[in-house]
């Protein structure tokens, strides 16, 4: 049988003027799509030709297979790499369906998979589209700018804590050198401490670090290729919408908070005398607390072995969760959850002072008050002579004397905090209290129009003896 040829009119539907999709042959020789005529007909409510208008024998018209033939063929070579049309039926995509996130075409639309799915032009979609697009990219945006900014803020830290081990290793080879000679393996062994922290806590920086510019790398990336995808023509932008819209969606988690990440100098530092002294068995002075650097204000400095703080110029130091910003103050190194613990500090003569206890979780980057309520139980010097108790309201202090020294006894387990006038023994105030947490020393010198006018908090130091038998 000789192959029929049909040219492009030939393959047009002369109801919707299309290629032909399973086009049917009528009584009357005329071909229509099989949609189309049955369209028609439920329109026209009888079952003639649109064409020509003759009535059709009952039953269903049979498709003329050579013409479907070659309207697949025709159009397998009109569409082929062209993305513009669906490769099941032929068509030009001109429908999006919000239900599957994918363009079709109008067979599609009708077919009973997308019949009842919720579908627009894709003019209409992809100017929806690219609105929520666009609002994902501003996020990835401000997600990028934190992760660059916590990246500058872990550089910082990571340099800070390189300088903080090299000014603890001069400490400690500072107060080695005042000792004799044949303490060297004692110093070494110290120093070997410090640098395999200062190497562990360098590393995991490095780690972090390096994370962090991985995040940093892939969002950029996927800021770039959605920045790109944007600019893309609406179908192929609509095609590619699904893999698009997942990646916009990446889930990239806020930067950690890194606790307990610097050098802890109070470890190296605190008490360093008082163990070089048990190992020489011989009397050396040491204080029941020291002061924990990691916790203090940038307008602070210490003492080499972080027994005395004072008011200095300001510093650059890492915001660590540790620190206190909202007041100049520094918490001591160990904290309390029972028994009974005293320290004695020299406040001299100064006018302006805060000293007592703090419980760990006390607000240290926002203002707070210094009282009970917010885990405060502190007295302290005000304006040159007025002495207050913290409370709330505060309470004025009646004292016969201006102490010098300060003595605070803190029982946990009955939650008192009792100051006493080192010079007489007599009591200057008591808090009583319930206490639930952990609770620090508490130092605080005071804000200092000028650096030359401040004095020094001191922790004093303790007589100790042994006894050898």
């Amino acid at each position: 049988m000789a192959e029929i040829s049909y040219s492009k009119e030939d393959l047009l539907c002369p109801q919707c003027t299309e290629i032909y999709y399973l086009p049917v042959l009528l009584k009357c020789g005329h071909n229509i799509c099989r949609v189309c005529l049955q369209k028609f007909w439920e329109w026209k409510g009888c079952r003639e030709c649109p064409v020509c208008r003759t009535v059709s024998v009952p039953g269903r018209p049979p498709i003329n297979l050579s013409l479907k033939l070659a309207a697949e063929d025709y159009q397998v070579h009109k569409t082929d790499g062209n993305q513009d049309f669906c490769s099941a039926h032929h068509e030009k995509l001109k429908i999006f369906c919000h239900n599957d996130q994918e363009p079709i075409c109008l067979v599609c639309q009708t077919s009973k998979r997308h019949r009842v799915h919720d579908c627009c032009p894709v003019e209409e979609a992809a100017e929806q589209k690219k609105k929520e697009i666009s609002a994902m990219l501003e996020s990835l945006r401000k997600k990028l700018r934190t992760l660059n900014m916590t990246k500058v803020d872990w550089e910082d830290t990571k340099e800070y804590i390189q300088s903080q081990a090299h000014q603890t290793e001069e400490a400690i080879k500072e107060t080695f050198e005042k000792l004799h000679r044949f303490l060297q393996e004692e110093e070494n062994s110290r120093i070997k401490v410090l640098k395999q922290e200062k190497d562990v806590k360098t590393q995991v920086m490095a780690k972090k670090l390096e994370n962090i510019k991985v995040q940093i790398e892939s969002l950029s990336s996927t800021i770039s290729d959605i920045e790109t995808y944007l600019r893309a023509k609406d179908l192929p932008f609509l095609q590619d919408y699904k893999e698009m819209n997942k990646r916009a969606k990446c889930m990239i988690q806020e930067p950690e908070c890194i606790r307990d990440i610097l050098i802890t100098s109070s470890k190296h530092l605190g008490l360093l005398g008082f163990g070089i002294w048990k190992k020489m068995a011989k009397i050396v002075t040491c204080v029941p607390i020291t002061l924990d650097p990691n916790t203090a204000h940038s307008n602070l400095t210490f003492s080499k072995e972080l027994t005395s703080v004072q008011y200095s110029s300001k510093q650059i130091l890492p915001n660590n969760p540790e620190r206190c910003t909202s007041r100049v103050c520094v918490l001591g190194a160990t904290g309390f959850t029972s028994g009974k613990h005293s320290w004695t500090v020299e406040v001299g003569q100064g006018k302006d002072w805060y000293i007592g206890v703090a419980q760990e979780s006390v607000q240290r980057k926002s203002t707070v008050f210094l009282n009970p309520t917010e885990g405060f139980w502190v007295i302290g010097r005000c304006n040159g002579d007025s002495f207050e108790a913290q409370t709330s309201p505060r309470t004025k202090l009646v004292l016969k004397q201006k102490p010098v020294k300060i003595t605070i006894q803190l029982d946990y387990d009955k939650g008192k905090v009792v100051f006493i006038n080192a010079a007489d023994s007599t009591t200057i105030y008591t808090f009583k209290n319930r206490f639930t947490e952990r609770v620090f020393p508490y130092l605080s010198p005071g804000l200092k129009e000028n650096v030359k006018s401040s004095t020094p908090l001191t922790i004093c130091p303790q007589t100790v003896t042994v006894d050898v038998e």
